[in-house]
């Protein structure tokens, strides 16, 4: 896996967070909040650690196999951090692909997933960007990727609607081309069969 050379300043983070205190008017020295900085600091390198990895580095070791047929990895848990307001959000990600020739470890679409997370995200572009790297790197005959999630932005302030949940797809040839591959798809990803 290729990490980028970018390193995380956990000093300035730590200031940023001192300062935010500060600002809403607590005292940082506080018992209860002298590590807090160091705390959030470690938090966020390991939250947006996939700004320094390459996500097509999980992909580099396929398969080669006589298979045709649609393959589905449902329910993979994912988080990530709204761009907006820098609050966690966190769901389900279905993924389903059409290989030509070649496949790839399960896990492997788990690890795409998560590096794509760990970034400050817009669910929108996470879900075109876990189709787009699949259906670039596999060559696959078409991809299709639903993400399901709740975001805290919309739960826990403004708004304030506990239990909404956003669905975002994304898909690439066939099934986007091919109405019948397209619902099967569809109903393979959402769990319909179940």
């Amino acid at each position: 896996m290729k990490k980028s050379a970018q390193k995380v300043d956990l000093k300035a983070i730590e200031e940023a967070v001192r300062q935010i205190l500060l600002a809403v008017g607590e005292d940082p020295r506080r018992e209860g909040l002298r590590r807090t900085p160091t705390r959030v600091a470690r938090m966020y390198e390991e939250l947006l650690g996939g700004l320094g990895e390459d996500p097509a580095g999980h992909l580099d070791i396929s398969f080669t196999a006589e298979y045709d047929e649609m393959v589905v990895l449902r329910d993979i848990p994912f988080h990530s951090i709204c761009e907006h307001h820098l609050l966690p959000f966190m769901g389900k990600a279905h993924i389903a692909y059409l290989p030509r020739g070649r496949v790839i470890g399960l896990s492997k679409l788990a690890r795409v997933v998560e590096t794509f997370a760990r970034r400050p995200q817009l669910q929108e572009r996470l879900t075109c960007q876990i189709a787009q790297m699949l259906m670039d790197k596999l060559d696959a005959r078409g991809v299709g990727v639903i993400l399901e999630a709740t975001h805290t932005c919309m739960t826990i302030r403004g708004v304030k609607k506990p239990g909404a949940v956003m669905v975002t797809s994304a898909m690439l040839g066939t099934f986007r081309r091919n109405l019948a591959t397209r619902t099967e798809a569809m109903t393979l990803l959402l769990g319909k069969m179940r």
